[in-house]
């Protein structure tokens, strides 16, 4: 269902508690209340994005996707600031079955915006595993530097740190391979 026809039945939803208060219904008017409350949040936040990452939460890939996936269109149904996320998501389930395949929504992701600081950490977090997995270094190097510096709460320190040392270690193991 797309935004404007949410907007619309919020709004006749909302007409119709101010009606049921105006005629003194108290009990069914603020039942109206909280139902016109929820379905303006729908507007904002995607109830299959909302169900999608509860189940993330709980490690329940499969079933996140088949929600996310519900999402036909997401540039009709979601609003512009969720865009973002949606691809991030994708992508996050995308780096368990296939991690080359998720670099490109890592990226959609970042360029249509994420607004948390953590979640661009963990973009880019993710997006430096696939340049390590490349053998490319320098972006890998580069990118980590970026994640460090988006990660203000320190949430991704100690993953920041396994990949720095795992960087040290494909060092070590090229300096073998070359001799």
């Amino acid at each position: 269902m797309s935004n404007l026809v949410r907007i619309i039945i919020c709004s006749a939803l909302l007409i119709g508690t101010i009606a049921l208060f105006w005629t003194g219904n108290w009990g069914w008017g603020i039942l109206g209340i909280l139902i016109t409350i929820l379905g303006f949040v729908t507007v904002f936040f995607h109830e299959y994005m909302l169900i999608a990452q509860w189940y993330m939460r709980k490690q329940d890939m499969a079933t996140a996707e088949k929600w996310l996936r519900k999402i036909t269109n997401y540039e009709k149904q979601l609003i512009p600031q969720q865009h973002g996320y949606y691809n991030m998501l994708i992508g996050l389930i995308e780096s368990q079955r296939a991690p080359m395949q998720s670099e490109k929504y890592f990226k959609k992701a970042l360029t249509l915006g994420l607004h948390m600081d953590h979640n661009i950490a963990l973009a880019k977090l993710s997006l430096a595993g696939v340049a390590m997995a490349k053998r490319n270094k320098r972006e890998a190097e580069k990118l980590l530097q970026e994640a460090k510096k988006a990660d203000k709460n320190k949430l991704l320190a100690d993953q920041i740190k396994m990949m720095k040392d795992q960087m040290g270690m494909l060092d070590k193991q090229q300096i073998r391979y070359n001799r």
